[in-house]
């Protein structure tokens, strides 16, 4: 990147940063304080080999009971699909996992140590696991670029330095990213004139730049072209071993290509796992049939 660009792009960022000072104000505080709790409670422990538990939890709205003693486990490293009809609790399980909804009981912890009940979303953010939902949320108005440096300004630790000199070590990471992500030729492109396949891509770059332990995916093909769907799975795959990923789906030709015939599949059903196992495993179970893949 020239010196031109540099000073350019600093412009453009130094606008949009004002355009949200209102929206960083009101937050700053809450934020601000759970970064010393963070530092109290230390970091994640995977010494079992365990990234999520996932244990016995329930949540009901008004009367409904969309999780019912949901149970299960995702390994460190562990690439795992999630599938299941609508309304089977595959977005309140994430829900739950995040923050945004506590449950009625149960318990979910990250590792062997972080009790994700006890913290916000933004503290379970900065513990190391982030979430993309299915539509994609970057910023239009900025470059492929400056969207991973916002990204990575998220974290506080970098966020005083960021904008006036990215260090060697951040523009690395933020290369790296942009290899990964398929959008290394575009980094330069304004968001916005991406497709929508890329602005995925973008948008778990943003994910990705802040070094995740653990990354929830919903239905991140949903609307990509067949091309966009393989380079995505691609991806996927390239990230497992590295990070540990939940990804929630419905494509089932997807599916098939991120599990290899060798990776476990859940499928979740009122609440509840109703089927745990390879996906040649769970397409032949008559009980999946019947309420999911028979449809």
């Amino acid at each position: 990147m020239t010196p031109d660009l540099m000073e350019q792009g600093a412009q453009r960022r130094a606008a949009y940063e004002a355009k949200q000072q209102t929206q960083r104000s009101t937050e700053s505080g809450g934020r601000d304080a759970s970064y010393g709790r963070i530092a109290r409670l230390g970091v994640p422990d995977f010494t079992q080999g365990v990234a999520l538990y996932v244990d016995d939890i329930t949540v009901s709205f008004d009367g409904f009971r969309a999780l019912n003693k949901l149970s299960l486990t995702v390994n460190v490293g562990e690439l795992r699909c999630i599938i299941g009809p609508n309304g089977a609790g595959k977005t309140t399980m994430m829900d739950c996992i995040t923050g945004k909804t506590r449950p009625d009981s149960g318990t979910v912890s990250f590792g062997s140590t972080i009790d994700l009940l006890r913290l916000t979303e933004p503290e379970i953010a900065q513990v190391g696991i982030g979430r993309k939902f299915q539509k994609p949320t970057v910023y239009e108005e900025l470059s492929v670029f400056e969207n991973l440096e916002l990204a990575l300004a998220d974290d506080r630790r970098v966020r005083a330095s960021l904008f006036s000199r990215l260090t060697g070590e951040q523009l690395d990471r933020i290369g790296q990213t942009l290899t990964t992500i398929h959008l290394k030729d575009d980094a330069q492109r304004t968001a916005g004139l991406l497709s929508h396949g890329q602005k995925q891509w973008l948008e778990i770059g943003m994910l990705l730049v802040q070094d995740p332990k653990l990354l929830l995916l919903d239905e991140p093909v949903a609307g990509m072209t067949d091309e966009e769907t393989e380079r995505t799975a691609e991806l996927f795959l390239s990230l497992e071993g590295k990070h540990s990923l939940v990804v929630v789906e419905h494509d089932m030709k997807f599916v098939d290509q991120l599990t290899e015939g060798r990776k476990k599949v859940t499928v979740l059903h009122e609440g509840s796992v109703l089927a745990e196992g390879l996906l040649s495993e769970v397409q032949a179970n008559e009980k999946v049939v019947e309420v999911y893949l028979g449809r």
